[in-house]
């Protein structure tokens, strides 16, 4: 099942462990202490070019009625919309920018353009998902609460319909994103007190209600007798955003090889140990500059995990000495094609609906569910994670052969 030991799973000693820490705690020196004027000036140049294609995409709607103006206008809206969650409101509300000390873009005063608080989001995501990565029971963010992406959670007959449940979350991400730190499951079976929830719900529904108003009524009403084309461009955003948001993320958490772990792995979790957990639980794809931008730079989730409130713009420098860290200490370094890792995310999800008797791989040795059990087979040892990977790999195709 899932990973109870981290050390034995990636085939290092705990000596190995602490000095890929203390490497990963140099880089992170190195990058904090080179930050200023050059990364300043891509946040700006970069909150500029959003506020430009909204612009542009509001001024466009007001004449969409014009086939040729309601497309120029949505796609500008939906590219603002996306550089505006993705590079700028995710980053800044991890803190990325904080070092700045202007409180325009400080994780503190920071609100997207999105259904879901700011407060809520930084909870579910910066403290539970980052703190707690993969760690089954811990970490919501492991199939969203109604995903089932690991065997570890036993099948059951709603799972059956998980392939739609999957095209619905995509389409409504945002809105699942806004519930996700509700609890409201946990509210209604009498497990989280209505005194606790009250004012988040509150929050919830005043935050939602600007939002739907703001995109639905205000900008559609201020194209006059255009209303219902802008309001169709602004939910044709809308679901765009949506829909890149949730591929974005699911290429980052749930390809083969984004391993879980048991909260045994939590006592006594060193920082070392902590790192290597990011590592192991996060995948990467490849992207060249303009489809790393528009993904926030969540094309490098290995490293935003190593280092989630470092500058999402240091990601790609960083990335050389992270992979030359992984082939130091044998550590696989999960990434391939955008295409591909959803397809692999894709085929997780819908193999998943399944029940276990219908599944050929064992529980501890499947792309989307591993333990450190399923290198028992290799004696001697090997010299580390990606060798051993490698070994089994190996033997499968010479058994077919």
């Amino acid at each position: 099942m899932a990973i109870s030991d981290i050390n034995e799973y990636a085939h290092l000693t705990d000596a190995d462990v602490e000095a890929l820490g203390a490497e990963l705690d140099a880089l992170r020196r190195e990058v904090e202490s080179s930050l200023g004027e050059r990364d300043a000036r891509y946040l700006r140049r970069t909150i500029a070019a959003q506020r430009g294609l909204e612009f542009l995409g509001r001024v466009a709607l007001l004449g969409s009625h014009r086939r040729s103006l309601w497309w120029l206008g949505t796609g500008a809206l939906s590219a603002a919309k996306i550089i505006e969650n993705m590079e700028l409101g995710h980053n800044v509300m991890h803190g990325q920018w904080d070092w700045m000390n202007d409180p325009e873009v400080h994780s503190t005063t920071w609100e997207w353009d999105m259904v879901c608080a700011s407060p809520h989001w930084k909870h579910s995501h910066n403290y539970i998902h980052h703190k707690y990565t993969n760690v089954l029971g811990m970490d919501h963010d492991v199939g969203y609460k109604i995903l089932r992406v690991t065997r570890d959670e036993p099948w059951e007959p709603r799972r059956a319909f998980q392939p739609f449940f999957n095209i619905m979350l995509a389409t409504t991400f945002e809105w699942g994103i806004a519930l996700h730190d509700l609890e409201l499951k946990e509210v209604i079976a009498g497990r989280k007190p209505m005194e606790t929830a009250r004012p988040e719900i509150r929050k919830f529904v005043h935050k939602a209600g600007r939002q739907m108003a703001k995109d639905y009524v205000l900008f559609p009403a201020a194209s006059g007798p255009n209303f219902v084309h802008t309001l169709k461009a602004n939910l044709a955003a809308n679901f765009i955003r949506n829909l890149w948001a949730y591929v974005v993320i699911f290429c980052g958490h749930f390809p083969d090889g984004a391993e879980k772990f048991t909260m045994e792995t939590l006592e006594n979790e060193t920082q070392g140990q902590w790192y290597l957990r990011q590592m192991l639980g996060s995948a990467n794809f490849e992207a060249g500059p303009a489809l790393a931008f528009m993904s926030g730079n969540l094309s490098y989730q290995i490293e935003h995990h190593l280092f989630p409130d470092l500058p999402s713009n240091r990601y790609a420098d960083m990335s050389v000495r992270v992979r030359e860290l992984c082939d130091k200490y044998d550590l696989p370094y999960n990434t391939g094609s955008f295409t591909m890792q959803y397809l692999r995310t894709l085929r997780t999800i819908n193999k998943l609906a399944l029940p276990d008797w219908m599944l050929t791989a064992t529980t501890d040795d499947a792309p989307e569910t591993a333990s450190e059990r399923r290198f028992d087979s290799i004696q001697p040892r090997a010299r580390g994670l990606r060798t051993a990977i490698a070994t089994l790999k190996e033997r499968r195709r010479a058994a077919k052969a």
